[in-house]
């Protein structure tokens, strides 16, 4: 049997991707191997978010290739990278067989037969399966092989983003947002749950848009409220996963400021099921920031999201990621982020230095923003985020929490995401994959420690 391993990079709707390619190979016969130098076949799974990314997905390829010389291992590259580079990598990366883009994830098994039985030239370029604006979406009958464990899972509601943020490749990478069915979703959890899923993560590029693309009439805008009256949404997903019987936690992770309404708020306050955790990137306060990001939000629309959110949802943490040095902030509206930041008391956060992108709106803008005040300004709001999230930490202690157990002696509570926030320690004896009731003792940081 013709083996495969597989390298994932980048976020949890690249690894959803992952999955997807590994169900096809797995329905078609291929065996997965978990090292690479055992395969017949390894594929890359790339991101091209931010020049981090890139590069880290280069290095990858490159150590892939240098890896399998004088073998007769098969190295396919997919994901962002491929897609946001295609027509161009073939002659950049001759050492790679094949490039494979989003819309061919679920047809891997295809590809991988074509490039097996093709015998390559020396000086043959590689073949390329791109197509130029990604259309596919995946459904409940999508096979897919789970890379997380049984206890967590990611659902993708959605896929493609119809913001058009300065700084952002995406839109051009993964092409316009498109929901999937809601039924079909639920159908997806459903089962999820009874095969014993305690946190379902729902993914996408920006989940406060689901169901809008299906509207009819008056098309939604980039600045329009999450509205069940004109058909599914956002919150008609979460009472429907809300209503299925079991023991699990609903997460939703990547929610877009401008698109937060009150029925919104309320949803997340009465659905039981849903974790008390809001992840709403804000990427900056400063208004000529914002106009400039074209953010389609203002200092004002995030107060009173902030104040929403604080009133209208019982306990609920808030975790945001924040841009600085894009080109034109100046001291001063780096000052407001910073004064926002602590007054709204956000609890989970993480900041990027800006990325200049090209073939994004802000590549050409003006006033780039030196490097070194770029670190200067990330390293500055990264120390305030972490003394923000270390007096939450604090305010826990001597409460009895509810949390979820990753590995032995080590779990969740409901505000952490899995892979990006904290971690509670607790007693070696609870049993992994399941829930459990502790005592917080002490705090660290974003470190929790809890008895039983």
């Amino acid at each position: 049997m013709t083996s495969v391993a597989l390298i994932s990079l980048g976020c949890a709707k690249n690894l959803v991707d992952s999955e997807i390619m590994l169900g096809a190979l797995a329905k078609a016969g291929y065996v997965r191997v978990e090292e690479p130098a055992e395969a017949d076949v390894l594929i890359v799974n790339t991101c091209s978010f931010i020049g981090d990314a890139k590069r880290e997905s280069i290095a990858a390829i490159q150590e892939a290739a240098a890896a399998r010389k004088g073998t007769r291992q098969k190295l396919i590259v997919a994901g962002c990278l491929a897609q946001r580079y295609r027509g161009q990598l073939p002659a950049l990366m001759p050492e790679v067989d094949a490039f494979l883009g989003l819309d061919q994830v679920a047809k891997v098994a295809e590809i991988v037969d074509e490039v097996c039985a093709r015998k390559r030239r020396k000086g043959e370029s590689p073949e390329e399966f791109v197509s130029d604006r990604p259309a596919f979406i995946p459904d409940y009958a999508t096979p897919r092989t789970r890379l997380t464990p049984r206890h967590s899972a990611y659902v993708k509601i959605a896929e493609g983003c119809n913001h058009a943020c300065a700084f952002c490749i995406i839109p051009k990478i993964r092409g316009a947002h498109r929901s999937r069915d809601e039924g079909d979703i639920v159908a997806e959890v459903e089962a999820l749950v009874k095969g014993g899923c305690r946190e379902i993560n729902l993914v996408s590029q920006d989940a406060t848009y689901y169901g809008m693309d299906k509207w009819e009439g008056e098309r939604a805008r980039r600045t329009s409220g999450v509205d069940s009256s004109r058909g599914a949404s956002l919150a008609t997903l979460l009472r429907r996963l809300d209503a299925i019987p079991g023991d699990f936690w609903i997460r939703v992770l990547y929610t877009h400021p401008a698109h937060w309404s009150a029925e919104l708020v309320e949803t997340f306050a009465k659905c039981r099921k849903v974790v008390k955790y809001v992840d709403v990137p804000l990427q900056h306060y400063a208004a000529p920031m914002l106009e400039a990001m074209r953010r389609e939000t203002g200092p004002e629309k995030l107060d009173g999201l902030v104040k929403n959110l604080r009133e209208g949802i019982p306990d609920v943490m808030i975790r945001s990621t924040f841009i600085v040095g894009f080109p034109g902030e100046r001291d001063e509206d780096f000052r407001e982020l910073s004064a926002f930041v602590e007054r709204a008391g956000i609890e989970r956060g993480g900041v990027f230095e800006y990325s200049r992108e090209e073939d994004t709106r802000a590549y050409n803008l003006p006033g780039q923003v030196h490097h070194m005040t770029k670190r200067r300004r990330k390293n500055l709001l990264s120390e305030q985020l972490f003394h923000l999230a270390e007096k939450r930490s604090e305010s826990l202690v001597g409460r009895r929490i509810r949390v979820l157990v990753e590995a032995p002696g080590v779990a969740r509570t409901e505000w952490d995401a899995p892979e990006v926030d904290g971690s509670v320690e607790v007693p070696l004896t609870l049993p992994v994959g399941e829930f459990a009731e502790v005592q917080i003792e002490d705090a660290a940081g974003y470190q929790l420690f809890a008895k039983a």
